[in-house]
């Protein structure tokens, strides 16, 4: 009895699934991904910005005022684009609407974004670590997504992934819509670092959704620093301009 040659789909493309854009719902052309190149290259990458928080700015290379006179605990934030539509609102879908594949999605195109600047000499880290969250809200969302990003992010790129790392030992009020200081109010004493954590040495990655004005982020830099982390890097979705910003 013949058998089914898979490089058949290879050599024939119409016997090839069809993947639509879940952007615009068309045919993709796209290779790899559920996105059409069109719709690709309108997503709102990031441009210039400060090269350390990531924070846009008008030019290139340079150092925003507030790293420079307060440099971050983190060594570096990557982010793929600005917190802006449509991203914004595909992050919405997939954090409080439960719509994962559009997480998925991001996931992959940032961890192509990813394995681009290790290429360009970007240290690699010895593993990622996603920020936790409450045990409440996790309850209340089903799913934590900084959790589910790092898994995504960790597989593709092929870093191990420790989710149990970091706890939020503090359920503090939803961050979001809050200025620096009174984030950085709401984070004291909110996380810690389990026992087993080996972070001696270690050049680690946070990863997140969205980073806004950087509370979180380093607080948990700190965090590892303190416990001997070499260095800390952030990976995120997106980055938002800071209050007053264009």
């Amino acid at each position: 009895m013949p058998t089914f040659d898979p490089r058949l789909l290879q050599r024939l493309p119409w016997l090839q699934p069809r993947r639509q854009c879940q952007l615009c719902d068309e045919v993709t052309d796209h290779p790899t991904h559920s996105i059409c190149t069109a719709c690709e290259a309108e997503l709102p990458w990031l441009g210039a910005h400060c090269r350390l928080c990531a924070v846009p700015l008008p030019a290139q290379g340079m150092i925003c005022g507030a790293c420079q006179n307060k440099p971050p605990s983190f060594s570096r934030v990557e982010a793929p684009w600005r917190y802006a539509f449509p991203v914004d609102n595909l992050i919405t879908r997939f954090k409080h609407q439960g719509q994962w594949p559009y997480g998925r999605l991001l996931a992959e195109l940032l961890a192509e974004h990813l394995l681009h600047a290790y290429d360009e000499g970007l240290p690699r880290p010895q593993a990622m670590l996603p920020v936790p969250l409450a045990r409440r809200r996790q309850r209340q969302r089903g799913f934590n997504q900084a959790q589910m990003l790092a898994d995504w992010l960790g597989a593709i790129v092929q870093l191990p992934v420790h989710n149990d790392w970091l706890r939020r030992r503090v359920d503090t009020p939803a961050q979001q819509g809050l200025d620096a200081a009174t984030r950085k109010r709401n984070l004291r004493q909110a996380f810690s670092l389990e026992l087993q954590a080996g972070v001696a040495g270690a050049h680690l990655a946070l990863v997140d959704d969205v980073l806004t004005t950087g509370a979180t982020a380093g607080m948990l830099a700190h965090l590892l620093r303190r416990a001997g982390a070499q260095r800390v890097d952030v990976y995120c979705l997106a980055r938002t301009p800071r209050p007053g910003d264009g």
